[in-house]
């Protein structure tokens, strides 16, 4: 019997953006990123300037889950987290948005927001179990759908015992 093969993380590059459109598409069909905005974020994620981090998850050679975030200054933006729908339910989407928490402490970020459908109640759910608090809404955020966005954030945890002084970004040692 073959054992399942785990997803891996990486880097996300240029040549997974065909990929990472297909399942965009499928997972929001309405508000679907275009190609050109993946090329926008990755075009900043490389280099000693980078204020983006992407990533995908990588089953074989198919890609499985993508997630990426902005940094500007002490506050981070997750701006996507995606799972193909046959893994929903694997705690992929919590090793992706663990990868995202450690990039925002690794930018030195203090804040991450976030902003999610209101009717993605699977999404809350993950962002509440990471520490992540609902602060309030922005109206007709998703277009053309003109759904709701909760806007949810997570502030640092007071430095406690940290080997440097550094802070960290609560949730990022929570895992699956």
């Amino acid at each position: 019997m073959t054992t399942p093969v785990k997803p891996v993380l990486r880097e996300m590059r240029w040549w997974d953006i065909d990929p990472v459109l297909e399942l965009e598409r499928d997972l929001f069909p309405e508000d679907a990123w275009s190609r050109g905005m993946f090329w926008s974020e990755l075009a900043h994620s490389r280099g000693p300037e980078a204020t983006r981090r992407y990533v995908v998850a990588e089953e074989g050679e198919r890609i499985v889950g993508y997630a990426g975030l902005a940094a500007a200054g002490e506050l981070a933006d997750v701006q996507t987290i995606a799972v193909a729908r046959d893994h929903w339910g694997t705690g992929l989407g919590a090793t992706l948005l663990t990868e995202l928490l450690r990039a925002a402490t690794a930018f030195e970020c203090a804040e991450v927001m976030l902003e999610c459908r209101i009717d993605n109640l699977r999404a809350q759910k993950l962002y509440e179990r990471f520490g992540f608090e609902a602060i309030g809404f922005r109206r007709g955020y998703y277009q053309p759908g003109n759904v709701d966005a909760l806007v949810m954030r997570l502030t640092t945890a007071p430095d406690s015992d940290s080997a440097a002084g550094s802070t960290s970004v609560r949730g990022t040692e929570i895992n699956g």
